[in-house]
């Protein structure tokens, strides 16, 4: 727009004002283009359930949620910070690291399973857990627990216990929770048909189940960040 012809059409106002009044609204345009959806942007700190371990590059579950979030039309950026292996110890020791460098609004958090491959005390996990949770709220993100389940055979009390631990942590620091990642894929009679060779990890048929667990709890975390 030409300074002159404007400054000819308000009455009152001098050349400076109209300036002003034009770099006014240029910047509040500005403001609300690029305010008009925070920024989203999610750290996934998990396993090998959410490292792609024996599947190829993006076709695990992660990969499938950056692709759900662009059919949604949700602009946010996916860090998949998940390593094969891993445990809750393992996750704490580098969380601080990973808040730093990517400050993500929503942290999801998939780990235990290796805790327990391990006989690691259950106490100790829990306490990884809650330091991670309240670590991330802390640096102002929102946290989702994804939980794990584990096999019959560790017995009765330990695998209760072990489930029961997931929704106490998540209660206690008021997280989001996903009780349990493998629904409908560790838990059909037709399990083996969706698990690699190893039995352990799931294959790529199963991972949009993964993602159908996952979702309906994170999408509500994301809506305040839509507005």
């Amino acid at each position: 727009m030409d300074v002159n012809n404007f400054e000819m059409q308000v009455h009152g106002l001098d050349r400076r004002n109209c300036i002003a009044l034009l770099l006014g609204a240029g910047y509040a345009t500005a403001y609300g283009a690029a305010h008009a959806a925070a920024p989203v942007k999610l750290a996934v700190v998990g396993d090998s359930l959410s490292a792609e371990y024996g599947l190829a590059r993006g076709t695990g579950w992660v990969a499938l949620l950056e692709k759900k979030l662009a059919a949604e039309k949700i602009a946010a950026k996916v860090v998949n910070a998940s390593i094969s292996g891993d445990t809750t110890s393992g996750g704490r020791s580098r969380l601080a690291a990973l808040l730093a460098a990517h400050k993500p609004t929503h942290v999801i958090l998939e780990l235990g399973g290796n805790d327990a491959l391990r006989g690691l005390p259950l106490s100790n996990t829990q306490d990884n857990l809650n330091a991670m949770t309240q670590a991330a709220q802390k640096a102002g993100a929102k946290v989702l627990i994804v939980g794990i389940q584990v096999p019959p055979n560790y017995g009765g009390d330990y695998t209760r216990q072990f489930s029961a631990m997931f929704e106490t942590v998540a209660k206690a620091n008021k997280a989001a929770l996903v009780p349990f990642l493998l629904k409908g894929v560790a838990d059909i009679a037709d399990s083996a048909k969706l698990f690699q060779a190893d039995r352990i990890h799931p294959n790529e048929t199963a991972q949009s189940q993964m993602l159908a667990n996952v979702w309906p709890t994170l999408k509500p975390l994301l809506q305040p960040l839509l507005k």
